[in-house]
């Protein structure tokens, strides 16, 4: 299992965050702190595997929450920053601080999911190397085509990329006629996309199977 520490101000908030993680397979909430100085106690006392971090915190900023992670003994914690801090500066000290993303309030399930999905690998992909090439080490830094590349013909690069962010932004699984719907396409334009994100690894199709006729498609993205 990976440990998470959640850091937010807002008790309902870490909650709602620690729900997220809990459902999430492989992963387990270990503490909440609602304050800098609690979350450092908590860091030193649980030594979590990651911490989801807020800036806004009453007592001391989350910037500065990072910087004493980054010190010894706790360089080796990974932090992802949950905040509604959006100016570049605090952006900018949070990358110069290590952290392995930026999520800004407020952000779905699905958001942190992936993060926390991308997290796991990373985690399982280095247990397993002693050495790394650059495909390898451009996995674990999340770098990754862009989806409009080699589309096929007949494909438009910003239809796809609407596609892409509805099935980004939604809370659960979406079916043909539910991305059309979302996107003001008609469920056989939709299709196609979805079906070309499945066949590129970007998503991933189950099948829902109702009382009767065909199962339905449903898609979810992977990225």
């Amino acid at each position: 299992m990976i440990d998470v520490l959640v850091v937010d101000d807002d008790f309902m908030v870490a909650k709602v965050h620690s729900g997220y993680v809990q459902k999430t397979p492989g992963f387990r909430v270990v503490g909440m702190a609602h304050t800098g100085a609690d979350a450092l106690r908590q860091v030193r006392s649980l030594r979590p595997d990651l911490v989801l971090l807020d800036i806004y915190l009453p007592d001391i900023d989350g910037v500065n929450v990072l910087r004493n992670i980054r010190a010894d003994p706790y360089h080796e914690i990974d932090v992802i920053v949950i905040s509604a801090a959006t100016d570049v500066e605090t952006v900018r000290q949070a990358m110069r601080g290590g952290v392995l993303h930026y999520l800004i309030k407020p952000f779905n399930y699905g958001a942190l999911y992936d993060q926390l999905q991308h997290f796991a690998a990373m985690r399982a992909k280095l247990g397993t190397m002693s050495e790394a090439t650059q495909a390898d080490v451009d996995k674990v830094f999340g770098t990754r085509p862009p989806v409009t590349a080699n589309l096929p013909k007949g494909f438009s690069a910003e239809t796809s990329t609407v596609v892409e962010r509805t099935l980004r932004e939604a809370d659960t699984d979406l079916s043909a006629t539910e991305c059309a719907e979302r996107t003001a396409l008609s469920r056989v334009s939709a299709r196609r996309y979805l079906e070309h994100f499945v066949a590129t690894g970007r998503a991933e199709v189950r099948l829902r199977y109702g009382g009767s006729g065909r199962p339905e498609r449903r898609y979810r993205w992977t990225g």
